[in-house]
């Protein structure tokens, strides 16, 4: 039952033809015999597996109809005296015309020709108990006989580790250069006034939460300096991120200075527009909205009121980041969802002003050791608890057998006044995904509810048809609004208590966490139905099991990333960092705070080393700035 290597001599090499047509070879020694069962084979091979053969075989031993024997085993033929190897055998990726040999030889020749220059000095590696860089590469490609394989597989090993650290090194040294050059820009300073900010608390129906007051001073404090802004505000669905940036907003106007927010869809857009135009119009700052369902007049006057500086407020899609729009002095920028946005938009909104404030808004709250990996350049203020009011969200569970069980809920609740979103993942048939699509199950969804009102949103309606869409929904016009993940963020219907989630297994955590934000506003008992096809994989089920168990946002996102992988959450592939290769932040904590540590100071007391490390890990690095 154990893969085992054996060496000794062939004493019986013959087809035998039963039960099937088979090659037997009998290898022996001083200790006994083996047997080798191949029952596919070339006439070359009975050739080089004949009588008299010295060879040396690899394989699982298993007690079979001749004795203990291999099937297929590898095979080497070897001579009197061939030292056995000093090495475990390496198995390397390979392409077509690039054989495993190759590979091996070359990497063989490299690590005995060549020495890996060491960067880092000798008393820093020491004293984190790590190996040699050189000694790291010669134990991964070419482990010793005595080496923990174990280890070395799950990469926990002092040599893996080694290089995990350097790579974790040299990205925080990538931060901390983005953190420096900001620090060597000049903003425009935003003094901390009373007037603007008190006046729209005091208006406020409700009373800032303890964090949200928090949140609060933080950014202001950092509006208030010279150097630009570079924060990341992040809380879970509902705590209240917008009214701490409409605040950051009322900070920049009361000095005397423009303010954009950015929102990555225009529904997302047009529901920050009328917050915002709620809490400002009364207090006497026009809010203008910035999008593509704007009349060529309406465009305009918008345009010109944010060139000449009359229009202090404007809130738009990626249509802020376009070369006809001009602010005459922008200071600050906020950006939510910031990790929908690439990194050349970011820097585009940048450059509309000299170095403005940035914000960066998010409701997919990140775990502590991707902020110190891929944000480790941000300042983050965290909204850690909901508002008083919010009611609590009941999950199920429900497979899609089950469907007409769930209309008969949908039904039941919207006779009673309430209303209910039904989310399906694509809008249009798709042969490679058999999903329900949201044109079907709307077709669906009226036809089995001929008594209630069915709505349909998704993104390729025009935008001025999702506005009369959720304007309708919002007015409870619509019972049933039928959706794609587009309503996924920023959508607010305090009567909607009913979530409806098409093919939940398919959907990441933190999107199935934001969708469910959706309900639970108002003060009804509200509840979120992930509908999933069976049979469900091991992973989907444990994924579900996660949002089924949790309400807690930053322990959704924590888990998506053990589940997932850090380039698939919080879009880490689009905050402007080079992916990891090695290193995996989840597993390796104590070595980032060790890497950061040290990038400290490296940055400080050896700037050269530090140079050198980024240019060995991160050669493409300067393109990337450039870009």
């Amino acid at each position: 039952g154990e893969k085992a290597q054996a060496e000794g001599v062939i004493t019986v090499s013959e087809i035998r033809y039963r039960p099937r047509r088979t090659l037997i070879v009998i290898l022996a020694d001083d200790s006994g015999e083996l047997v080798l069962r191949f029952l596919n084979f070339y006439p070359n091979q009975t050739k080089t597996l004949g009588v008299g053969t010295r060879l040396r075989v690899f394989g699982e031993v298993r007690e079979g109809y001749y004795g203990r024997e291999m099937v297929h085993p590898k095979y080497t033929v070897t001579r009197p005296g061939d030292e056995l190897p000093s090495s475990y055998t390496p198995i390397y990726p390979t392409v077509a015309g690039l054989t495993q040999r190759r590979i091996r030889e070359a990497i063989a020749k490299l690590l005995s020709t060549r020495t890996i220059e060491e960067i880092l000095p000798d008393a820093l590696t020491a004293r984190f108990e790590l190996p040699t860089l050189h000694e790291s590469l010669r134990v991964i490609h070419a482990p010793p006989p005595e080496a923990d394989l174990v280890a070395l597989l799950e990469r926990t090993h002092p040599a893996w580790r080694r290089l995990q650290f350097e790579e974790l090194l040299a990205h925080q040294l990538l931060m901390r250069m983005f953190r420096a050059a900001r620090e060597r820009m000049t903003a425009v300073a935003l003094p901390a006034q009373s007037g603007l900010g008190q006046r729209l608390i005091a208006a406020l129906p409700f009373a800032l939460t303890p964090a949200q007051k928090r949140a609060h001073e933080e950014i202001a404090a950092d509006l208030a300096r010279r150097q630009p802004m570079h924060r990341l505000l992040q809380g879970d669905v509902g705590s209240g991120k917008t009214i701490v940036a409409a605040l950051a907003c009322a900070q920049a106007i009361e000095a005397g200075f423009q303010a954009a927010v950015a929102a990555p869809t225009e529904l997302l857009a047009e529901q920050h527009f009328r917050k915002l135009f709620g809490w400002f119009q009364p207090l006497g700052i026009e809010v203008a909205l910035l999008s593509s369902g704007l009349t060529k007049r309406e465009r305009e006057r918008v345009l010109r009121g944010a060139a000449d500086g009359s229009l202090k407020l404007i809130v738009g899609t990626h249509a802020l980041f376009q070369g006809a729009v001009a602010f005459k002095n922008l200071a600050l920028a906020i950006v939510d969802e910031q990790h929908r946005f690439g990194v050349r938009q970011r820097l585009a909104l940048r450059e509309k002003g000299e170095h403005p404030h940035q914000l960066m808004m998010s409701a997919t709250p990140i775990p502590r050791t991707l902020a110190m990996s891929y944000y480790a350049d941000l300042d983050v203020s965290t909204i850690d608890e909901l508002p008083p009011g919010r009611t609590p969200v009941t999950t199920r569970l429900v497979a899609d057998a089950r469907r007409d069980e769930v209309c008969e809920r949908v039904r039941a609740a919207c006779r009673a006044g309430a209303q209910a979103y039904w989310v399906c993942p694509l809008i249009e048939e798709s042969e490679a995904l058999e999903l329900k699509t949201a044109l079907q199950t709307f077709e669906t969804l009226t036809a089995a509810f001929p008594d209630l009102r069915v709505g349909l949103v998704h993104g390729r309606l025009r935008s001025e048809e999702k506005a009369d869409v959720m304007k309708r929904f919002a007015a409870a016009e619509i019972d049933v609004l039928v959706a794609t993940t587009v309503i996924e963020v920023g959508v607010d219907v305090p009567n909607a208590s009913l979530m409806i989630i098409e093919h939940a297994e398919r959907m990441g955590l933190s999107q199935l966490h934001q969708l469910r934000g959706r309900v639970g506003r108002g003060a009804e008992k509200s509840s979120c139905i992930l509908l999933y096809q069976a049979p469900l994989s091991e992973l989907a089920k444990a994924r579900l099991k996660v949002v089924y168990e949790s309400h807690d946002g930053f322990e959704i996102a924590r888990q998506d990333l053990v589940l997932r992988g850090p380039g698939e959450i919080s879009g880490a592939r689009q905050s402007g960092v080079p992916a990891f290769r090695i290193a995996d932040v989840m597993q390796a904590g104590d070595l980032l705070e060790r890497a950061q540590e040290t990038a400290a100071i490296l940055v400080r007391d050896q700037p050269a080393i530090a140079q050198r490390q980024i240019e060995r890990w991160l050669p493409d690095v300067e393109a990337f700035l450039n870009a």
